[in-house]
């Protein structure tokens, strides 16, 4: 409900109610994001620490988005993409709690259990990034094929759309870089703990991140080169962080630690 009103309060034909929508939208995503949290709390935070099964880490990522996507409709011009990002968040929310025995932190250090939190708040930002990233390539299609329409105001223009994605991808890129660090630093043992996997596609990815980061500092990349690139990066971040653990909790009944 909150997506729709953030969306609808965004369309020409509703501008006359445009503040009464978009502040009804805002109480709907608080209370949401109320019941979301106390959800995880029960979930995640247990008396020995942490407790991360991989439904729980898809429901943390989707209270960020949800909590992104509520910051930024503060800006009018980002309310559509915003609206995009409750959705997404409202479709992985109801996540938690399944394969609740898979995984745990149980017995992980305060430095393992910060190096989580950094982790998974990192990918959940550079997921923000990529969401950014395909709404950019959609609307960069649609100025090309001419296609214009009242549905373009769900949409910010280009170029401001452009900077958020870079904005992001350096903060991303810098707490990737402290997670692949800290897992590094804190990490007994990354073969033993399988995670010789992530490690190695996490750095490729903060690599791709890097290139393009320098790109636009010394280049000007920006337009499709850009988005392709990033996507790029994700995508192989995504492969680092639910592949592997897909892979280990699901089918091999494994956990990181």
């Amino acid at each position: 409900m909150a997506a729709f009103a953030f969306a609808t309060s965004r369309l020409p034909a509703y501008i006359d109610r445009a503040r009464t929508l978009s502040g009804l939208a805002c109480v709907l995503a608080l209370v949401g994001l109320a019941f979301h949290a106390q959800s995880l709390y029960v979930e995640i935070i247990q008396g020995d620490g942490l407790r991360l099964s991989f439904s729980g880490v898809i429901s943390l990522v989707a209270f960020q988005l949800a909590s992104i996507g509520l910051i930024g409709a503060l800006e009018r011009d980002l309310r559509g993409m915003a609206a995009g990002l409750l959705i997404l968040a409202a479709l992985s929310a109801p996540s938690i709690g399944l394969h609740a025995d898979a995984g745990g932190g149980s017995g992980f250090t305060w430095q393992l259990q910060a190096h989580i939190l950094i982790s998974v708040f990192s990918y959940g930002l550079l997921n923000v990034g990529a969401i950014v990233a395909v709404f950019a390539l959609i609307q960069d299609r649609r100025l090309r094929a001419g296609n214009l329409s009242s549905i373009n105001h769900l949409f910010a223009p280009l170029e401001t759309t452009e900077k958020l994605l870079f904005r992001i991808t350096a903060a991303g890129f810098a707490g990737l870089a402290i997670t692949v660090t800290s897992g590094v630093m804190f990490v007994d043992n990354i073969f033993a703990q399988h995670l010789v996997h992530k490690t190695s596609l996490s750095i490729l990815a903060l690599i791709l991140f890097g290139v393009l980061l320098l790109g636009r500092v010394f280049a000007g990349w920006r337009g499709r080169r850009a988005i392709y690139l990033y996507l790029g990066g994700f995508m192989i971040l995504f492969l680092a962080y639910f592949g592997s653990r897909f892979v280990l909790e699901e089918v091999l009944s494994k956990s990181w630690g």
